[in-house]
């Protein structure tokens, strides 16, 4: 019996309407365009308005679209994995809300937490209830509301983060194609560079942290730079020398949203051109969790079945990794 692996048949993203351009950002702190652009390479990033809209209203509309898509019955699914650092609440987990509201009445469903890196750790951990055979049928959402944690008054972060995500299905393969490895990585020590200091078990909710804006992202922008250069760009490269594979064995490299300057060093560290890298930073800025499988989404009709894809990420945490996989289908 041939070796089983999980691979994905599917994808599908989903990005709110309204539009965040860095001109109108221009008017709520001080900034520019060119500032901007220059320093991220983001033009413009989505935004979901109105109220009692959470992340699962991204999960939601991007699992259906997956299901619609794919052809697959919602009671088919056994499992739905969502990642996100923003969820709706802090319980029920998001997943659970995304499966009531797609009717995946059969599946039981979780969120993880890896901030950035999050759809690498969830696909990779969704890959293991396939290998081992318990599983058929996997979803894997990554997805986020980042404006729900960013403090627009600080131009250092409102910048960057945008809203958007996206879905994957993941089924059993025997003929070679789908998750063939993955290197992930954390180091807590970089807790003080990037995190969100009040609203957890250690600093609850008050009138204080309130008044001192402590419910919002904070960054170190210069050290989270370095730290995210170096490692995004050498776990990629580790992988490829891992599996015996040479820059023109790679058709895409997929890089977590989060820099164009972080996207372009992993890309010439691993000796692959521009016209191989998945970019639409300047379009939805950094989704968090959602990034990749934006990208994979919006580049879905230029893969082809046996594509090699380095998918390769870094966020708070620390968290990093890079995940090989070999592309399961053509895109009709």
């Amino acid at each position: 019996m041939n070796k089983i692996t999980a691979a994905i048949t599917g994808v599908q993203g989903w990005v709110p309407d309204y539009v965040l351009t860095n001109k109108e950002l221009e008017t709520m702190v001080e900034t520019n365009d060119e500032w901007i652009t220059s320093r991220t390479g983001i033009k413009e990033r989505r935004i979901l308005k109105g109220e009692n809209q959470g992340t699962s209203v991204i999960g939601t509309g991007a699992v259906k679209g997956l299901l619609e898509k794919t052809g697959t019955d919602a009671k088919d699914i056994d499992l739905i994995i969502c990642a996100t650092t923003t969820p709706d609440m802090l319980f029920p987990a998001t997943a659970n809300v995304i499966s009531n509201n797609v009717g995946a009445i059969n599946a039981f469903s979780y969120d993880l937490q890896a901030a950035c890196s999050g759809f690498l750790f969830a696909i990779s951990t969704a890959s293991q209830f396939i290998e081992t055979g318990k599983y058929k049928k996997v979803i894997v959402v990554g997805a986020d509301k980042m404006s729900s944690i960013i403090d627009y008054t600080d131009r250092q972060t409102c910048i960057i983060f945008g809203d958007g995500g996206g879905a994957v299905l993941m089924e059993p393969n025997t003929e070679g194609f789908g998750i063939i490895d993955s290197k992930l990585h954390t180091d807590g020590s970089g807790e003080q560079f990037l995190h969100m200091k009040a609203g957890g078990s250690r600093k609850p909710a008050s009138t204080e942290t309130l008044l001192a804006r402590e419910h919002y992202v904070f960054q170190e922008g210069s050290q989270v730079f370095k730290f995210a250069v170096t490692n995004m760009a050498e776990v990629a490269a580790q992988i490829m020398e891992r599996n015996n594979l040479q820059s023109e064995d790679v058709a895409w490299l997929v890089p977590h949203q989060a820099n164009k300057r972080i996207i372009d060093a992993t890309a010439n560290r691993m000796g692959v051109s521009a016209d191989k890298v998945m970019l639409n930073i300047h379009k939805y800025g950094n989704t968090t969790s959602g990034t990749i499988p934006l990208c994979l989404w919006e580049y879905e009709s230029q893969l082809k079945k046996g594509d090699n894809l380095i998918l390769a990420a870094f966020g708070g945490g620390f968290t990093w990794g890079s995940v090989y996989i070999k592309w399961a289908y053509d895109s009709k």
